[in-house]
């Protein structure tokens, strides 16, 4: 198809397969640091959609990379020297750095609808695909690392975008549920059906990146338990999906809401939250965040739905998705792992 993303992911694939014999730690990711503190690094996992690319382009802190990344002994590391975004709905308004790379010389634009006379892009023509994309280096952004290297992670996100509103919009995790949901690789997409309604459909793949995987899930989960282990990782699972309700009824989780908790996460101050144990899944969801414009009630959303039995039924049907879809690894993993399994 002459698509970039065929090219990078040829390569990563590869790259999956020979890095784990070295002890090196391949990730389907993006990554960033704080200003000046490349020790204080933190990686995103995430599949399509999730916001990876959005929450890492932090104007607070350093770019390392949008995509592909590795984890050796000395630290974090791109693979690659540049960035590959969508640009479907793309504005300034919303990311202004990204929409400029699209005008700057060098910039490769694919599949994307535009004025044979003046050359405007048409960033709303999604009639050749919504897959739109941009490739352009990495020095483009202005903050962005000029060596493409950070240190261990201190801070490891796990991305979801729940349809379902069932999850909370962060919670911390244990190095074994981070197992988990690493293995798991949940989000949710929105599919439409010949009458026009509309129902989350859920989305397991393995390691947040399962078509460019060749080795066993449980290989690279081990490998991230390992590293998580050794340099003491906290570890935090993201919702960015709906809040209020499943797709249809509820709202989207916003995105100030989401960058806030994410600050906090980052600068250490939500570790001196108060915590309680999610009674569905398991992990520790923050009841209260300080300093923030984050409302409680958001950080409960069983709380947030007008009717809480349903949120019940709907958290009951979302444990049995994983549930089933994890029965997979269950005679290839540890006993705490199993331990943390949900349902």
């Amino acid at each position: 198809t002459e698509y970039a993303g065929e090219n990078k992911k040829s390569v990563f694939t590869l790259l999956n397969y020979m890095l784990p014999e070295k002890g090196i730690m391949p990730m389907h990711c993006s990554a960033n640091h704080a200003p000046g503190n490349p020790v204080d690094t933190a990686v995103f996992f995430g599949l399509s959609g999730t916001g990876k690319t959005t929450l890492s382009a932090d104007p607070e802190r350093v770019l390392i990379g949008d995509d592909e990344h590795g984890w050796s002994d000395r630290g974090t590391f791109n693979f690659e020297g540049g960035c590959y975004a969508k640009t479907i709905n793309l504005s300034r308004e919303a990311e202004p750095e990204i929409f400029d790379t699209t005008s700057k010389f060098g910039t490769v634009i694919e599949n994307m609808v535009y004025d044979p006379e003046t050359k405007k892009l048409d960033f709303d023509d999604d009639s050749l695909t919504a897959n739109m994309r941009c490739a352009y280096p990495l020095h483009y952004i202005s903050n962005a690392s000029k060596t493409a290297i950070g240190g261990h992670p201190k801070n490891i996100i796990m991305l979801t975008c729940d349809a379902f509103g069932v999850l909370p919009p962060i919670a911390r995790l244990t190095p074994a549920q981070a197992m988990y949901h690493f293995l798991s690789g949940f989000t949710a997409k929105v599919a439409g059906t010949e009458r026009g309604v509309t129902e989350p459909q859920p989305t397991f793949s393995t390691c947040f990146g399962a078509p460019f995987m060749p080795r066993r899930p449980e290989e690279y989960g081990e490998l991230l338990r390992e590293k998580i282990a050794s340099h003491g990782a906290t570890c935090w699972l993201v919702n960015t999906g709906w809040t209020g309700g499943a797709y249809g009824t509820g709202s989207r989780m916003p995105i100030k809401a989401t960058r806030a908790l994410l600050t906090a996460a980052l600068d250490g101050s939500l570790e001196d939250a108060e915590f309680r144990k999610d009674k569905n899944f398991g992990f520790e969801v923050p009841t209260h965040v300080k300093a923030s414009a984050v409302p409680d009630i958001l950080l409960d959303p069983r709380r947030t739905w007008d009717n809480p039995d349903a949120y019940d039924r709907q958290a009951a049907k979302l444990v049995a998705m994983f549930a089933e879809n994890f029965a997979q690894y269950e005679s290839h993993i540890d006993d705490d792992v199993k331990a943390a399994a949900i349902g």
